[in-house]
């Protein structure tokens, strides 16, 4: 077989794009890097297509088909979005677009959410357009625009505007999952990895209070600022009840199994204790055992001494599998009177089975490149390209493997300063997914 193309290099050229996507509707965004993979590929021997909406040329995305040898099994899809989150370089100790190699680490914007798996993911597609090699069954790629907003330019777009690029096609593998990682268990380290099977639903509200204009030396009853006020206090103060779905629950049974702690998941005190003494094994279990209301944005008035007549806010919602009736049945009492409110999002839960080949065949892979390894499923606390592409009976999956390193390095900065991710891991995560995509 063909020596496998250097995905260091890959995700270095990859940091180097500026797509930073700095808020819906932004103009700018993938397009220089979406046309470096499409030529890319192209020069490849393969026949991707680059797609962006009419209204907005430079919000790129790129999809190719690779036929499998067997046209009977259904097809996979791999999704990686291009955009990243803004960085402020000031408070960065290297570039946040320079894709420097720094002490074992890949460091740059995106180097873990999720240009990565772009990276790896291209290796492979240029490691079987050289060797001729083909995996047994359709893979559709999906580099895509946009998933740091809403997908409006990016995946959603793509699942409303384009579905038949998408046929035939029963599971998918994008952001959030597979990562090997080093825990002390009660009898010594354990490697957990943990494959994201689900994540909460997104039900994000708008809030709208209405009232009389007038002089703020001389106030009335019905301030529309007060009823806004008071709405945002029970909502954000809400104690929602915990809400623990099956999937939540053999995360939970399954990392304790695996670090040897005792798992009381009977009442809400044992959950909580079980989530305390799992530490960083639980990952966001404390989050998705529950819904979460947090108010983010608030507009009122324009001067201090005149009573608006229109205050608004909006909420930031998350909803456990599960608990979408009843978290919506809620929401009326809690914004209370005087003040109307509608979903600027509203994403439901998804999931994805944990107990067929699909699920079998990512453990296998992680196994195979480490097989001291322990997986784990697992639900995510946020959201990704996933909740769209599910919307075409896709069984969507964070898996973006990488391995532990030997030294001690950690994959770290997402979202926030000196993102990066070390040479190792990455190398080992293309290892697991070349193996994955091979086998399923």
């Amino acid at each position: 077989m063909a020596e496998r193309p250097d995905v260091v290099s890959l995700l270095q050229t990859l940091l180097r794009f500026d797509t930073t996507n700095r808020a819906p509707g932004d103009a700018e965004g993938e397009l220089a890097a979406a046309m470096w993979i499409h030529d890319l590929l192209v020069g490849a021997g393969l026949e991707p297509v680059l797609l962006a909406r009419e209204d907005a040329p430079d919000r790129a995305n790129v999809v190719v088909r690779v036929p499998g040898t067997d046209p009977s099994l259904e097809g996979l899809l791999v999704h990686a979005h291009l955009d990243v989150v803004p960085a402020e370089p000031e408070q960065w100790s290297f570039d946040p677009f320079g894709g420097d190699l720094v002490d074992g680490y890949v460091t740059g914007r995106g180097a873990m959410d999720m240009k990565d798996m772009a990276a790896m993911t291209l290796a492979v597609l240029l490691d079987w357009a050289s060797s001729g090699e083909r995996p047994r069954r359709d893979v559709v790629v999906a580099f895509v625009a946009d998933e740091e907003t809403d997908g409006a330019y990016g995946a959603q777009w793509l699942v409303e505007a384009h579905p038949e690029l998408f046929a035939g096609v029963a599971a998918g593998i994008g952001e959030s999952g597979g990562v090997v990682e080093s825990h002390v268990g009660a009898g010594g380290p354990v490697r957990l990895a943990r494959i994201a099977a689900g994540e909460r639903g997104t039900l994000h509200l708008k809030l709208t209070a209405t009232g009389s204009s007038g002089h703020a030396s001389r106030p009335t009853e019905g301030s529309a600022v007060l009823a806004l006020v008071d709405a945002l206090h029970r909502i954000g103060h809400h104690d929602w009840p915990l809400h623990m779905s099956p999937l939540v629950r053999a995360q939970l049974e399954q990392t304790a199994a695996a670090l040897g702690v005792d798992a009381d998941l009977d009442d809400d005190d044992g959950v909580l204790r079980t989530i305390d003494a799992l530490g960083d094994a639980a990952d966001v279990a404390l989050f998705t055992v529950r819904a979460s209301t947090t108010p983010t944005v608030v507009r009122a008035g324009y001067k201090v001494n005149v009573i608006p007549g229109l205050a608004e806010a909006e909420i930031d919602v998350r909803c456990p599998p599960g608990f979408e009736d009843e978290l919506l049945a809620a929401l009326p009492e809690l914004v209370g009177d005087g003040v109307t409110f509608e979903h600027s999002v509203r994403e439901p839960s998804v999931q994805a089975p944990i107990d067929g080949p699909w699920f079998d065949a990512m453990v296998a892979s992680i196994q195979h490149v480490d097989p001291s390894a322990v997986v784990v499923p697992g639900c995510l606390g946020g959201g990704t390209d996933a909740k769209a592409f599910s919307l075409l009976g896709i069984a969507c999956y964070g898996f973006v493997p990488a391995t532990a390193d030997p030294e001690g390095r950690r994959r770290s900065g997402l979202h926030g300063v000196d993102e990066r991710v070390p040479v190792s891991s990455l190398c080992g995560g293309l290892e697991i997914l070349a193996h994955f995509l091979a086998t399923v």
